[in-house]
């Protein structure tokens, strides 16, 4: 086990005249047996910085340390790290045995009887003892991916690195081989950087996750950190599902407007009051985004006909009309709109037995216990909702 430090990591790469820069300046330290999830939308660098820790990419800049030592120069195979990738890249004419001895026998000058003995228990642990004399095209999806992870096991590194290793596999599978990852990593206890784009990965398989966007880095926290205490715009739209809603607003005193016309923004305006404990937070006559998660807005039906004005009561309520409901089974997923003059559209999510249809005239609840501020030209989180779940698990730590 190890701690790996990023220090003020930058690749880039050159393009004729110009250099492309796939990872800016990225600063983070995996604690010894740690879980980091590295999660980003494709094409923000995630890859490559998780290429540059196993010496697949050189670092233009900065450092790459494991404990304490700088391995910037060093190879590859001597670096103490093993990497899963999403291909499984394993060797077709090679059996299961084959390809988990195969990396032993070129690094190490291990025993015959030692090899097959680690091989052994770890095909033992990953259950997959009984296929050791088989080849890759007689194996599944699930059971090649877990001899690529047996592959990476049985050289008992200090760091494991993995590229995408369950994006090629079914959603159940999928689903159960999280469940066995986190198992594994338990047991072993070994420092591990996983990379992914699907932020379910994220949320609940890592320790902590860090969040990369353009190549720079957005936000390193616990997944419950990242969730209800997002750094910026980005990582609040990027993590949780269906993602934050966001209304561009105005700064107007003790009040947040927003109004999708000029020419007569009184037909269309929603007003939201600001918070007392926010207001320290913005400046008069700014411009704010203001987010609430999907789960955090309560819908009810309409009392009665409604005038599609959208006026905010003294308990946050908008009346709003319904546009197209997703149902998810335990729950649905249902569009919104403020009225028939704004058509901001804005999505909550409601118990699955709920009662609503499209076209339905509802109440819409946005509690002022649930939103968030964002500066409107940086995106910056100015005020966060407090959660008590993360305030617990801050105590904790």
């Amino acid at each position: 086990m190890a701690t790996l430090e990023l220090d003020h990591v930058t690749k880039g790469f050159d393009d004729g005249d110009e250099t492309i820069i796939a990872v800016d300046d990225v600063s983070m330290t995996i604690d010894d047996g740690e879980f980091l999830v590295l999660v980003g939308p494709s094409g923000c660098g995630k890859s490559t910085t998780l290429r540059m820790m196993a010496g697949l990419e050189t670092v233009s800049t900065g450092a790459l340390r494991l404990d304490d030592e700088v391995i910037n120069d060093v190879k590859p195979k001597d670096r103490e790290v093993a990497m899963v990738f999403q291909s499984y890249a394993l060797y077709p004419h090679m059996t299961v045995s084959g390809n988990m001895r195969f990396g032993l026998e070129e690094s190490t000058d291990m025993s015959d009887e030692r090899i097959q003995s680690r091989v052994t228990e770890t095909a033992a642990l990953l259950d997959i003892d009984a296929l050791l004399d088989r080849k890759p095209a007689e194996l599944s999806g699930g059971q090649q991916q877990r001899v690529a992870l047996g592959r990476a096991i049985v050289r008992d590194p200090q760091v494991f690195l993995m590229d995408e290793p369950l994006s090629n596999l079914d959603a159940k599978l999928r689903s159960d081989m999280r469940t066995e990852l986190q198992r594994l990593q338990e047991d072993l206890g070994t420092t591990t950087v996983y990379v992914t784009h699907d932020q379910t990965e994220a949320m609940t398989m890592g320790d902590r996750i860090a969040i990369l966007n353009d190549g720079r880095l957005q936000q390193v926290a616990t997944p419950l950190e990242a969730y209800h205490r997002p750094a910026n715009r980005f990582v609040a739209g990027f993590i949780g599902e269906p993602s934050m809603n966001f209304f561009e607003m105005d700064v107007q005193g003790e009040q947040l407007i927003h109004s999708t016309t000029q020419s007569q923004p009184h037909e269309d305006t929603v007003t939201y009051p600001l918070p007392q404990d926010a207001r320290h937070a913005v400046a008069d006559g700014t411009q704010v985004t203001l987010g609430v998660r999907p789960a955090s807005i309560e819908v009810t039906q309409a009392p009665g006909p409604v005038e599609f004005v959208s006026k905010v009561s003294a308990d946050h309520d908008f009346e709003a009309v319904v546009d197209v409901v997703e149902p998810m089974g335990n729950e649905n997923n249902v569009h919104l709109s403020f009225s028939e003059k704004n058509h901001t559209t804005f999505v909550a999510t409601t118990d699955g037995e709920s009662n609503v249809a499209t076209g339905q005239s509802v109440i819409a609840h946005i509690p002022e216990s649930a939103i968030h501020l964002f500066d409107g030209d940086t995106g910056e989180a100015l005020y966060n909702r407090s959660h008590t779940d993360t305030e617990a698990v801050e105590s904790v730590q």
